[in-house]
């Protein structure tokens, strides 16, 4: 391109707001859409930018200030919590990987330090990509997810010492160049200054600076703290990376983190964008597309070797089912972004060459691409497998109680517990054989089964039921129990957990009463935020109150016309209005206010 800095910002700006929300709109995730937006710009492409590697250069510090933002999420108490699976289950996948991939990089005819890196580098999972694939499936809190989420952490920490190795590994690569114990000392040395000086500095500078109380110096000092460190590794020899993590590291336990992480973030987040975008614009297109099948045996062998890696370790370190391991193995089996920065400073330290490179970034992409596709295929496999074909519903014993609670996770146990303390006999149905197991540990009647199956509940006694407790999470597997609950048993009182208005409107149309999951517990926190501002407690909860009252008449009142969206929209104004007056009325304002006083003073004179 032949334009200034500005034309080529506006090009990478507007390339990121098309191609980003386009890329994940089709669930391909952010990074893919960087990568080809990079490669559609770069030399081997429209040729808007002809020398990709001074961009690359300026866009490493968002790597830099990734690396510095991991470090505030790692702090030593967290580590302590979740040491077990990240350590056992994410130091499995990770050496397991390494070995494999970096075996195989070896028998393709790298040197050991080469195939050390690029086995780590594919050894790696997108965090990106595998944290919003979870998200988009609710799967956070599965057992799958929560192992997942401990590989990647330990992911991101054995990421630290590679990139900081990865120029020594070059040194000890070359054939003209011996690796000094001056180099190593003075590399040490950076270290030990870096924690033992960010230890005694940071803290008390970010204190100075909060006390001034102006933002752009804390932002600036925030940048300062990321570069300076990264600056005095750099000078060491050492990863540019590694002195932003430590930093990050030593300020995780402070009361600047969450200051500094959002005054980071957005630096960050643009930066990276181009990085990725530098990383595209590197790829040599005609070498890649000159070797299709090479590429797709790369993806396939990548793919397939590290699920079956993370299988085996979700069915040992990891405690897992077989369908749980099934599931990590499809979102984590993929390349990360990581490997695009340790291919890419390989080639720096002479590990490995340009080709090599353009290939092992294009596996990586590509295997990101198809990685939302092969969660896809998972789900389906197993949905058609159901667990119940190889471990049959439990037979239940009819021991007569008064409420059985269908759905056994999180919802369902604060009402079990209840129940417990008022000694009432209940019976719990739960279609996950592995949450039966666990709650069953702590003595609970929790039985494996589908509870909208009509003589599962006949087994239970449900025909001696009171209440009906239906605390399923899923919409529709919650109303099609509640359609079996009230056609086999038209006169028992039903309780549904609803997820928003429209799942209770569908509930109240069955006859159930609907109770939505957040309602009472956002109302809840409501009034204690009035509390601490101030407000007496007793106006607070009436205050509570009257909300709640009127958002009850306000469901009733909608369900009348929940088909009509013009209707909804006019009531839902109306109810804003009335609900001022209501708020207004306590303060002698508004109109109700005046009838209010109104009637006061009719009330007085009478009196008088």
């Amino acid at each position: 391109m032949h334009g200034g800095g500005l034309e080529l910002a506006l090009v990478f700006l507007l390339a990121a707001v098309i191609a980003v929300p386009v890329f994940k709109r089709f669930g391909l995730g952010a990074v893919l859409g960087y990568l080809v937006a990079g490669v559609i710009l770069g030399p081997y492409g429209l040729r808007f930018v002809t020398n990709a590697d001074k961009v690359l250069a300026a866009a490493e510090i968002g790597v830099v200030m990734l690396l510095f933002v991991i470090g505030l999420e790692l702090s030593p108490a967290r580590l302590r919590v979740m040491r077990k699976p990240i350590f056992g289950a994410g130091g499995a996948q990770v050496v397991l990987s390494t070995l494999v991939l970096g075996g195989a990089a070896m028998l393709a005819g790298m040197t050991w330090e080469a195939a050390l890196a690029v086995g780590m580098g594919l050894a790696f999972s997108s965090t990106a990509v595998c944290l919003q694939l979870l998200s988009e499936r609710k799967a956070m809190t599965s057992d799958h997810g929560r192992l997942g989420f401990a590989i990647l952490l330990f992911q991101d920490l054995a990421a630290i010492p590679l990139l900081a190795a990865i120029p020594l590994l070059g040194r000890g690569a070359a054939v003209d160049t011996e690796l000094s114990w001056q180099e190593v000392v003075k590399a040490l040395g950076a270290i030990a200054i870096v924690v033992v000086g960010g230890r005694v500095v940071l803290r008390h500078m970010f204190r100075v600076v909060a006390r001034a109380q102006m933002p752009e110096v804390f932002t600036g000092a925030a940048l300062l703290v990321v570069l300076g460190t990264a600056w005095i590794m750099q000078g060491a020899g050492l990863s540019a990376g590694l002195g932003a993590f430590l930093a990050g590291v030593l300020l995780a336990d402070s009361e600047y983190r969450h200051e500094l992480e959002s005054q980071i973030d957005p630096f960050k987040g643009l930066l990276l964008g181009l990085f990725f975008m530098a990383v595209g614009m590197s790829i040599d297109l005609q070498r890649v597309l000159s070797e299709p099948l090479l590429i797709v045996g790369l993806v396939l062998a990548l793919v397939v070797v590290k699920f079956i890696i993370l299988y085996g370790v979700g069915r040992g370190p990891g405690g897992l089912g077989s369908r749980e391991s099934l599931r990590l193995g499809a979102v984590l089996a993929l390349g990360g972004e990581f490997a695009f920065v340790i291919f890419h400073e390989a080639v720096k330290s002479g590990l490995i060459d340009d080709p090599t490179r353009d290939r092992l970034v294009a596996a990586v992409g590509m295997s990101m691409a198809i990685t939302p596709l092969l969660v896809i295929a998972v789900a389906r496999m197993l949905a058609k497998t159901r667990e119940e074909e190889t471990r049959p519903f439990d037979t239940i014993p009819d021991h007569q109680p008064k409420v059985l609670i269908a759905g056994f996770g999180r919802f369902g146990q604060i009402v079990a517990r209840l129940l417990v303390a008022q000694k009432t006999p209940f019976i719990g149905i739960e279609h996950s054989a592995d949450q039966v197991d666990f709650v069953r540990r702590f003595g609970n009647p929790v039985y494996y089964g589908d509870p909208a199956r009509p003589d599962l509940l006949r087994s239970a006694g449900a025909a001696g039921v009171r209440v009906f407790v239906v605390a399923i999470d899923g919409v529709e597997e919650s109303l099609h129990t509640v359609r079996t609950i009230r056609r086999l048993y038209p006169d028992a009182t039903v309780f549904a957990r609803a997820r928003d208005r429209r799942h209770a409107w569908e509930l109240m149309d069955l006859g159930a009463r609907a109770v939505r999951e957040t309602f009472y517990s956002s109302l809840r926190m409501g009034e204690k935020v009035l509390v601490e501002l101030g407000i007496p407690e007793d106006v607070a909860r009436n205050h509570a109150e009257t909300f709640r009252d009127h958002d009850q008449r306000l469901l009733r009142a909608q369900y009348l016309i929940r088909d009509d969206e013009d209707a909804l929209l006019q009531s839902t104004q109306d109810a804003r209005r009335e609900l001022e007056e209501l708020f207004n009325a306590d303060f002698g304002t508004g109109v109700l206010g005046e009838i209010a006083d109104a009637a006061r003073k009719e009330a007085v004179d009478e009196e008088e």
